[in-house]
């Protein structure tokens, strides 16, 4: 308003006057001292201001909205601007010098001291070596040559021609056209393969560090639970960031579900979101914020980019969302299906925060929940940003077509797989009482294979359910491991293999069946029975751990680390996320400082690994004492069933999970159980450890190397 234009000029004009006085003291005249002047702004409720040059509001305003769309790729009209702080600028231009000019004068010729061998322009040539202080004014050397100073060496290649200025500068100019001998074309070239390949994932990771940078809560900033990824024009991965294998195998459904809902109606602009998972979503805390990337007349969808992040939480019966007892899905949280998040570039924030309280068990932080959607909506709009540099610089033709390049790769290295694999099967029960059934076989005149998982139990009461983009993003990730090359996790990936999950199996619910162990917990049983199918691999530890804890101003979400299986040459990793995840732990100072807790120790349990030949991956111990009093929930596998070996290796340990009152009593938790705790309680975990691999009569220790 008129007020505050009248203050923040009364502020500005102040701190002009001190700034210019102190040049003026410094002796710099009124004539060469520049005054900048800067207001910082931000949205109200927003903590992130853009430093913005003042002029009238309607500048201003203009000036903010386009620093803010470039940044988040959305802008609020309806949100009131703060003018946080004013910031001047006083600046003492220097006065103008004029270069002398060279007193050295003479010929445009210049005297070769040697000549040598050179590779340049794709071909060798003798090259002559001219020293710079001979030169005179306009003397002029053609490429190839080599002219060396005191200080630097100067290089001037075929077609260029150097010239020494009346002021001494070194002037480059080029003199013969450049030829290119070919354009980058739409066949598939091996380097070009590799560049695409390596551009792809270059966006994604951009996209990833975007997201990290910008987000709010500790799930995502911190532990990176989240994931960013390429689709193409169809919702068909193209390439992907190395971030969590679960999101990514599974948000190619997500894609496929705003597409099929909104043909002929998006815009350039538009934003959605999507958790559902029976439309594309995996649990409701995996949110996915999807952006569409339209051609310049804004009628051709040319690629989708998206991003999944874990949520610390989205409602539900429990802190967290991550419910031990769950029956249905609606007790897990807020369901985004098709939801319009950004409509034509503006923020629907009204509508995003009555769809987080419109429910039975609404969320309980929205806060966070608008502020980790806004930096997926800025990692979306850095995807954005990066294809159209990517368009612009290859051209669009090139660019389409080294995207079925790199899925056409991805899928000829799984056929060469799939030519020296044999067929397996292989049962595996869990903690929970169902079991997965899987059949793989191999056709080697086709060169494609078969993943069958009739057998698996049928869906469960318990929220153990994993929608079927969860096991197709397991038999994704398990083909991916068996490529020795380092391509992108792409839909090429899944050309040559057919997936069959039978109707009515805990692998393909029915809604509203609970799922949000499904997502966590199901699909790493489902990777380790089909590395049990495959006979390469001993179990790992075979779940994620999940640990949340929280009341109603505090949520916190993570996975906990154990051991991995042994393999035929190779060890187990110890204390390592394994599979289906890809996440980091809070650091200790970033959890104590954000949540009412203190964490006594974590460690490395050694030794505890499944014996064999090769000897399975150790688990952790860690204990963690609440300060306030919470709701810690658990949900995890392999308390009962331990890891299998492999090959003749031993099984893994099984692992526990307990509460330590401070009456020094215990109270012992399943792998899927919740407590109410209070200040100073501890809760421990004791997680798996890896199978392992061959009989441990074979193994052999290394020795220490003797001392010289």
């Amino acid at each position: 308003d008129a007020e505050a234009i009248a203050s923040l000029e009364k502020t500005l004009n102040a701190l002009a006057a001190e700034a210019q006085a102190e040049l003026t003291r410094q002796g710099i005249a009124d004539e060469q001292i520049e005054v900048l002047r800067r207001a910082h702004l931000r949205y109200e409720g927003t903590d992130t201001p853009h430093l913005i040059d003042v002029g009238s509001p309607a500048q201003m305003q203009q000036r903010f909205e386009d620093a803010h769309r470039q940044r988040y790729g959305f802008i609020m009209p309806e949100k009131a601007l703060i003018i946080e702080a004013a910031a001047v600028e006083a600046i003492g231009m220097m006065t103008e010098t004029e270069e002398e000019e060279l007193k050295r004068v003479g010929g445009q010729d210049a005297t070769a001291l040697a000549e040598v061998s050179s590779y340049m322009a794709g071909e060798e040539h003798a090259t002559p070596v001219y020293d710079r202080d001979q030169f005179a004014t306009g003397t002029t050397i053609e490429g190839p040559a080599v002219i060396r100073e005191q200080t630097a060496t100067t290089i001037v290649e075929p077609g260029w021609r150097a010239e020494l200025t009346p002021k001494g500068h070194l002037v480059l100019t080029r003199v013969v056209e450049l030829r290119r001998e070919f354009a980058i074309g739409t066949e598939c070239d091996p380097v070009m393969l590799e560049v695409f390949n390596n551009l792809f994932m270059s966006i994604a990771e951009q996209m990833g560090l975007t997201l990290e940078n910008t987000a709010f809560s500790v799930n995502i900033k911190e532990r990176l639970d989240f994931s960013c990824a390429i689709f193409d024009p169809d919702g068909m991965l193209v390439a992907n960031a190395p971030h969590i294998p679960i999101h990514l195998g599974s948000m190619s459904e997500s894609i496929r579900t705003v597409l099929r809902e909104n043909t002929g109606k998006m815009k350039p602009g538009d934003v959605f979101v999507v958790n559902a998972p029976y439309n594309g979503g995996t649990h409701l805390p995996d949110v996915t914020v999807i952006t569409p990337i339209f051609d310049n007349a804004a009628e051709e969808i040319l690629f989708f980019v998206a991003s999944r992040g874990h949520h610390a939480d989205i409602g539900g019966i429990t802190p967290g969302s991550m419910p031990p007892d769950s029956t249905i899905v609606e007790e897990e949280g807020i369901l985004f299906d098709n939801f319009l998040l950004v409509d034509g570039g503006e923020f629907l924030e009204d509508k995003l925060r009555k769809h987080l309280a419109n429910h039975p068990y609404p969320a309980r932080n929205p806060d966070h929940n608008v502020a980790d959607l806004k930096a997926q909506i800025a990692a979306g709009e850095k995807g954005v940003q990066e294809v159209r540099m990517m368009i612009d610089q290859f051209g669009l033709d090139v660019v389409h077509a080294y995207m079925r390049h790199v899925q056409d790769n991805a899928e000829e290295q799984v056929r060469r797989v799939i030519d020296v694999m044999q067929d397996g099967e292989f049962t595996y029960p869990t903690d929970e009482g169902a079991k997965i059934t899987v059949k793989i076989t191999f056709n080697k005149e086709a060169r494609s294979a078969t993943v069958d998982f009739t057998g698996t139990s049928a869906q469960r009461p318990s929220n153990y359910n994993a929608p079927s983009a969860v096991a197709r993003s397991a038999v994704l990730y398990v083909f991916r491991c068996l490529i020795d090359d380092n391509i992108p996790l792409n839909e090429g990936c899944l050309k040559p293999i057919d997936i069959i999950i039978p109707e009515g199996c805990m692998l393909a619910p029915k809604y509203p069946a609970a799922v949000v162990a499904g997502n966590v917990e199901t699909s790493q049983a489902v990777t380790d029975t089909l590395f049990g199918a495959l006979g390469i691999l001993a179990a790992s530890q075979g779940t994620m751990n999940n640990v949340t804890f929280g009341n109603e101003h505090h949520q916190y979400y993570e996975t906990v680390c154990g051991g991995s299986g042994a393999g035929p040459n190779f060890d187990g990793t110890s204390a390592v996320h394994t599979h289906m995840t890809n996440t980091r732990l809070t650091d200790p100072e970033i959890l104590e400082w954000r949540y009412p807790v203190l964490l006594e120790s974590f460690g490395i349990r050694r030794g505890s690994g499944g014996a064999g030949r090769n000897q399975g991956g150790a688990g952790t111990l860690r204990r963690i004492r609440f300060l306030e009093d919470m709701e810690v929930i658990i949900l995890s596998n392999h308390r009962i069933v331990p890891p299998y070996g492999m090959a003749g290796g031993a099984s893994g340990e099984c692992g526990r999970n307990w509460v330590e009152r401070t009456d020094g009593s215990t109270e012992e938790m399943t792998a899927m159980d919740k407590r109410e705790v209070r200040a100073g309680d501890v809760f421990v975990l004791q997680t798996p450890t890896g199978g392992g691999y061959g009989p441990a009569t074979e193994r052999v220790e290394s020795l220490p190397e003797a001392a010289e």
